[in-house]
């Protein structure tokens, strides 16, 4: 078994996994075999078959997306299975975790097979499709085994997909096992919003029609059910501080996450940023960017996650609200905040802990999410120093355009490992044979709250 060994890199380590401070950033040599950490504190001098010098490199646990929208089957002029894993694999995602609503939905064990073997096929990172909740699908998703949990769509959705009669929520929150992750907009409060707003072209009513009550009160009632059920549930892209208030008080079924596009834009970018940044849920104020940071920094939030969802240039050049919300954004999440890290707002064993252990707890992802032994080898180097800006030219992703285009960041990826193989490096580009792998995901080991020490190896 070939072995490969990192020699010099500034390792970002673990810590006891509840507060997202608590690791450290140590010089390691680690040594990789057959896709695997063999010793994260190896010998600089141990045999190896491979080496990788990573003078003034760190070395980070892969990123592990857990919300991402890569379009195959049925959109693929938007984005595809091939596309996306390259954005991934250039921006230091090992692993993604893709939301059922593509054509067909994936709304059966069948639908999320169907998924499973394309990834297999055109993937260069792992992967795992949640399976789509539908109001009447409970022996569905009751006899999906190995994927990361159920997706709800409590608004901002069509058809079987939409699933707002609380009998149909109560149901699935009751008689299902798996862990249940929301889209939370309260549907009734939206459609009275663009009914008071109706006929306007204007992208900031956007915010206006989404807004804060919607977001607070749909996450008020999926989180009540899940504190009532007992149920493990995933607060998806959190866009206001006012939803803290069902996140605060701490409760083992409980976690959220934030994406970069709540962190980062606020109401006042609409004037320069259009429908670049049209998003549901919809961006708000910079006071929620200001509140949604602190939570981070609080743990009341504990994953950061995209939600990539691309539409083309033309159509979301479209006049408002003929333009599409989603945009893309697994390129660049992890540069986006090592630059902070740079800046000094957050610290590197943080970032690791929301975009890679803490997922990796929530869905039970084994052997993944941190540098340990025993662990899977998915691994990105980044070169803290590093200035690039960001062009939607040189976008990886289908569609070749990104609402940070223009940015200037300092802390970029130079190289991504999946399961011991290079996938992408700086210099040497894509290597296109690599594939990921589905992973392994064990919910007996209880969630996030549960595995404060990681999910462990698969054969733990």
């Amino acid at each position: 078994m070939a072995r490969t060994l990192i020699r010099n890199a500034q390792a970002v380590l673990p810590g006891d996994g509840i507060h997202s401070s608590s690791g450290t950033v140590d010089l390691r040599h680690v040594l990789i075999e057959d896709g695997k950490i063999l010793d994260a504190d190896a010998s600089s001098t141990a045999s190896c078959d491979h080496l990788i010098e990573a003078d003034d490199l760190f070395l980070l646990p892969g990123v592990i997306d857990d919300q991402v929208h890569f379009r195959e089957p049925g959109l693929t002029h938007k984005e595809d299975l091939a596309t996306a894993s390259h954005a991934c694999a250039a921006g230091g995602v090992t692993t993604f975790l893709e939301m059922p609503n593509t054509k067909p939905p994936a709304i059966t064990i069948e639908g999320v097979q169907a998924k499973e073997a394309l990834a297999a096929e055109k993937s260069l990172v792992n992967y795992g499709f949640y399976i789509g909740a539908t109001p009447d699908n409970v022996a569905e998703l009751n006899a999906a085994q190995n994927v990361p949990g159920i997706k709800i769509f409590i608004g901002s959705s069509t058809g079987n997909l939409l699933v707002d009669e609380q009998a149909a929520l109560e149901r699935i929150f009751a008689e299902t096992t798996l862990p249940i992750c929301a889209h939370c907009e309260d549907e009734t409060t939206v459609r009275a919003n663009a009914e008071r707003l109706a006929g306007t072209t204007d992208i900031h009513d956007h915010s206006r029609i989404r807004d804060e009550a919607a977001a607070v009160i749909s996450t008020a009632r999926a989180t009540e059910l899940a504190r009532r059920h007992q149920h493990r549930f995933h607060v998806l892209h959190v866009s206001t501080g006012a939803e803290l208030v069902s996140l605060v008080d701490p409760s083992p079924y409980l976690t959220a996450e934030v994406c970069p596009h709540h962190l980062f834009f606020n109401v006042d970018d609409y004037d320069r940023l259009g429908s670049r940044i049209q998003m549901n849920p919809s961006i708000k104020t910079a006071a929620d960017n200001a509140k949604l940071w602190q939570a981070l920094q609080d743990d009341v939030i504990q994953v950061i996650a995209t939600d990539h969802a691309p539409h083309t240039l033309e159509e979301k050049a479209q006049p408002y609200p003929q333009s599409p919300s989603g945009l893309p954004a697994v390129e660049n999440s992890l540069a986006l905040m090592l630059n902070q890290c740079n800046a000094g707002k957050v610290t590197l064993p943080q970032i690791a802990h929301w975009m890679s252990d803490a997922p990796a707890r929530v869905w039970g992802i084994t052997g993944k999410g941190r540098i340990a032994n025993g662990y899977d080898a998915d691994l990105v180097l980044v070169r803290m120093n590093s200035e690039r800006t960001i062009r939607d030219e040189d976008q990886h992703t289908k569609n070749r355009w990104s609402p940070w285009n223009g940015e200037t960041l300092r802390g970029w990826p130079v190289t991504t490992i999946v399961n011991g193989s290079i996938v992408w490096s700086i210099d040497g580009g894509f290597r296109e044979k690599i594939r990921g792998q589905k992973p392994t995901f064990d919910h007996s080991r209880g969630g996030f709250w549960n595995t404060p020490d990681g999910v462990g190896p698969t054969n733990a």
